[in-house]
């Protein structure tokens, strides 16, 4: 029997290519990656990691070197479930959502695949294997970008393969986004697939308000058009505002999925699999959202969900969005003509360049 031997946390600073800006977290210039990295006593490695939009990343660090790692140290591996029982319940007290759960997030991603590498399979077979080829969108960060600026974006993404787009709303005059949203959909045509993302921006009524204006331009969904703790206000928009609704990617817990989709406030639920819980938490969102009969979508780290998603019969579209990452994987994630297509290489498939972080490491 082989047990894990060694946890080491990172924190890196990564630079992104653009300032990006959205409605609630204005620029953003960085964005911090925590990765966990679990060494098995045959000498075996999982890798994994979560990340921030620039703050909060050293509290995540500081979870798993100081918390987690002497909790796994010793323990079997491949038990995932009991493992992300134990961490779960070591950090409910102080925890339950918030750094804990992605601290959790990046152990379990390497758990799986550290179990994934030494089985020999991709994970996403692993997961149970449904189809490799995800339908996959290109979520753009593009609020405050100008009209060309974010026509021109659209075309580099089309000509990337892209088959799908998102982009933000949640401008200060209503009116302007719906422009803006017009004219994307007059340059895509009638029946391409066009999202909005408001980035919990407005309240219950504004939200309503902006979805039936927002109906002639017929978007797949609205996403996060008010704070998901609201759960009453987010069934509010559901029933009233026309619009399919996507929201769930700050939500930390199975326990806040379960009670927002069973209040049928919600259409897509969109988990991020380095947000709640890793993998497992993942999984247990997905199963969820298939036994009310609902597809599920996903929220950043494209490279890992699209393991999960490609072992789901309920998916839905990946975000595919690589906040300045793909510049430190060996080899990024292949999109062919709107599919995203998971890797047949053993484990999740990322190889990062640990010697190019190693300069952005957080001092």
């Amino acid at each position: 029997m082989t047990t894990i031997a060694q946890v080491r946390a990172g924190h890196y600073r990564i630079p992104l290519p653009t300032t990006l800006t959205d409605s609630t977290h204005g620029e953003m210039t960085h964005f911090e990656l925590v990765t966990a990295r679990i060494t098995n006593s045959d000498g075996a490695e999982g890798t994994g990691y979560t990340y921030t939009v620039g703050t909060n990343g050293s509290a995540i660090h500081a979870t798993i070197a100081t918390d987690l790692a002497p909790l796994l140290t010793g323990a079997r591996a491949d038990c995932i479930e009991a493992l992300w029982q134990r961490m779960w319940w070591h950090l409910h007290y102080g925890g339950r959502g918030g750094a804990a759960t992605m601290a959790i997030a990046a152990v379990d991603i390497a758990l799986w695949d550290l179990k994934a590498r030494r089985l020999g399979q991709p994970l996403w077979t692993l997961l149970g294997g449904f189809d490799a080829r995800v339908p996959c969108y290109a979520g753009g960060i593009d609020l405050w970008f100008s009209l060309d600026a974010l026509l021109a974006q659209t075309d580099g993404n089309l000509a990337k393969g892209f088959r799908a787009i998102k982009m933000k709303v949640g401008r200060p005059r209503l009116s302007e986004d719906v422009a803006r949203v017009n004219a994307m959909r007059q340059h895509l045509g009638p029946d391409f697939p066009l999202m909005v993302d408001a980035n919990m921006r407005w309240s219950p009524d504004e939200a309503i308000r902006a979805a039936r204006a927002l109906q002639p331009a017929q978007p797949v969904w609205l996403e996060e058009p008010t704070i998901p703790d609201d759960i009453a206000g987010n069934a509010r928009v559901v029933r009233e505002g026309g619009l399919p609704v996507a929201t769930g990617e700050n939500l930390h817990t199975v326990h806040e999925f379960h009670n927002l989709i069973h209040a049928g406030a919600v259409t897509f639920p969109e988990p991020d699999v380095t947000v709640v819980g890793g993998v497992t938490g993942f999984m247990k969102v997905a199963r969820i959202a298939e036994a009310a009969n609902l597809p599920v979508t996903s929220h950043g780290a494209h490279d890992i969900t699209v393991h999960c998603l490609a072992a789901c019969p309920n998916r839905s579209y990946l975000e595919a969005h690589g906040f300045g990452l793909d510049r430190y994987i060996a080899e990024p994630l292949r999109i062919e003509d709107g599919f995203a297509v998971a890797p047949d290489r053993p484990g999740h498939g990322i190889s990062f360049d640990w010697e190019g972080l190693e300069g952005l490491r957080s001092r």
